[in-house]
């Protein structure tokens, strides 16, 4: 089952896609957000509709919002594909633990919308990445049970800034948050028995050019891992995000640099999931 949010009439309304169009959960749900739904524990309830409902609007042309348009904590995982630790050729060790940061949900754009080159800066990049969608709470969660303590995955480009980046000495925050600067979206995928979580595919393309694709087999931190971890220090609630690291082939790792330009289309699919689209303006 796939949850999005999306727009009618200036309201932001879950909603469920079936059949090429979207069935409108507020009606049922008493005006719930999807991140209220998540949270009230109401998955079964709205499988249950979904099965016997029809779509009030078609998907198509339809303008959504960011899929849970309230988003609590987001966290995102740096350099955890394998290969993208050999990429940054300072003869580190792999990591021992998860490198962190943050994101506002202001940085984003919903699928559909176009990912904002700031004036600062020439240098945003692209990195696809998979998003786990917490769905239950906890703290200190055993890896045994991280999973179920996920409600599903999103898709998220993790759209970064790179010469602020590097501002700081010990921080990527700045170039990481920019508003409006990333997508995610364009739904929760929310039936997982039939993904292979820890052998999905994600691809980055530009243009129709393939930029990135690699499989969740490189991770070097596991989505169980990555909950264990998080949790540890921070007690994970419903509506949280954690997007789970970007394989090699970001724009920055080419010489010369591509860096994404005003009227690019950026696409990034993740097996069983979808595809997130964007394009790409100049801050005017």
């Amino acid at each position: 089952m796939r949850l999005l949010t999306f727009l009618a009439y200036g309201m932001a309304k879950a909603g469920a896609v079936k059949d090429g169009g979207i069935v409108d959960l507020s009606r049922h749900f008493e005006g719930r957000s999807v991140r209220q739904i998540i949270e009230d524990g109401l998955l079964d309830d709205v499988r249950a509709i979904v099965a016997t409902a029809a779509p009030d609007v078609p998907l198509e042309g339809q303008a959504l919002d960011l899929p849970i348009a309230d988003p609590g904590k987001i966290f995102c995982v740096g350099v955890n594909y394998v290969n993208r630790n050999e990429e940054y050729k300072d003869g580190s060790e792999a990591p021992k633990y998860p490198s962190l940061f943050m994101r506002t949900p202001l940085s984003f754009v919903p699928h559909g919308e176009a990912m904002v080159i700031p004036r600062e800066s020439e240098q945003l990049d692209y990195e696809g990445e998979i998003v786990l969608v917490i769905g239950k709470p906890g703290r200190r969660i055993a890896r045994a049970e991280a999973i179920a303590h996920v409600a599903g995955l999103t898709i998220m480009n993790e759209g970064s800034v790179r010469d602020w980046i590097r501002h700081g000495k010990f921080n990527v925050t700045q170039g990481k948050n920019f508003d409006r600067s990333g997508g995610l979206g364009p739904w929760i995928e929310t039936d997982l028995s039939g993904i292979d979580v820890c052998d999905m595919r994600i691809e980055t393309r530009v243009n129709g050019e393939l930029r990135q694709s690699d499989t969740t087999a490189s991770m070097a931190f596991s989505f169980a891992r990555i909950v264990e971890y998080v949790s540890t220090f921070t007690t994970l609630m419903p509506g949280d995000l954690i997007a789970t690291g970007t394989p090699t082939g970001a724009g920055a790792r080419f010489d010369p640099p591509k860096w994404l330009r005003q009227g690019d289309v950026v696409e990034v699919e993740v097996e069983g999931v979808g595809t997130l689209r964007n394009t790409v303006a100049a801050e005017a």
